[in-house]
């Protein structure tokens, strides 16, 4: 059952033109692959393969990602390709949906199908992707404290991505989906000093205004 869902979703996705941005055809993909895996009760397992398929193997041998991805290699060339690589350390529900995407030509959309899947599974488990950048790394015990801060905010389980960036004078700048919120103390002195700025400018012409007044008003 799960491999004729699999197949049913995944045709559903090869239906989109050549046109059509890589992520929403990916995002197509990435919704039929939690669906199988959700059905099959393996949906950690299977994303956690998939992610190895990629930091493992395509991050480590990018010729091999190449190769998938290739129009000139047949989808039958690249099902034993896929079969000789995976199916002795793979699960079969993974091994059959990447057939299925090497059948419609799509397996240049790996990585990104990996990122829409990830993002599908958040979205079902109430989980909120949080970039964090501070000027220095945060301690266990403080992290804790602004991930359980984040919590209460976001109504959401945060995922934190930690960076750092040393042309912080400090502070953090917090960054949920489109949204970023710069609370670093660089931003507060280019904010406070544009606002010296604008208040000069406004006396500045405030003055010029009276001495161009006959009256003197």
């Amino acid at each position: 059952m799960a491999e004729d869902s699999t197949a049913r979703d995944a045709e559903f996705a090869a239906r989109f033109t050549p046109d059509v941005g890589v992520e929403q055809v990916a995002a197509v993909y990435a919704e039929a692959l939690f669906g199988a895996a959700e059905n099959a009760g393996a949906t950690e397992s299977v994303l956690a393969e998939l992610d190895s398929l990629i930091a493992d193997v395509l991050d480590r041998q990018p010729e091999f990602e190449r190769l998938l991805a290739s129009a000139l290699i047949s989808h039958e060339e690249k099902v034993g390709i896929l079969e000789r690589t995976l199916a002795a350390h793979g699960s079969p529900l993974l091994l059959r949906f990447l057939k299925v995407v090497s059948r419609h030509g799509r397996l240049d959309c790996l990585r990104a199908i990996q990122r829409q899947a990830r993002g599908v599974y958040d979205k079902a488990r109430g989980r909120v992707a949080v970039e964090l950048v501070t000027a220095a790394p945060v301690p266990g015990e403080q992290a804790e404290a602004i991930t359980a801060s984040l919590r209460g905010w976001l109504k959401g389980e945060p995922v934190v991505h930690w960076r750092v960036d040393s042309e912080l004078i400090g502070g953090a700048v917090v960054r949920v989906g489109d949204t970023v919120f710069d609370g670093s103390i660089a931003k507060q002195l280019e904010t406070a000093r544009q606002r010296i700025i604008d208040r000069s400018a406004h006396e500045i012409q405030s003055r010029r205004d009276r001495f161009g007044d006959p009256a003197g008003n």
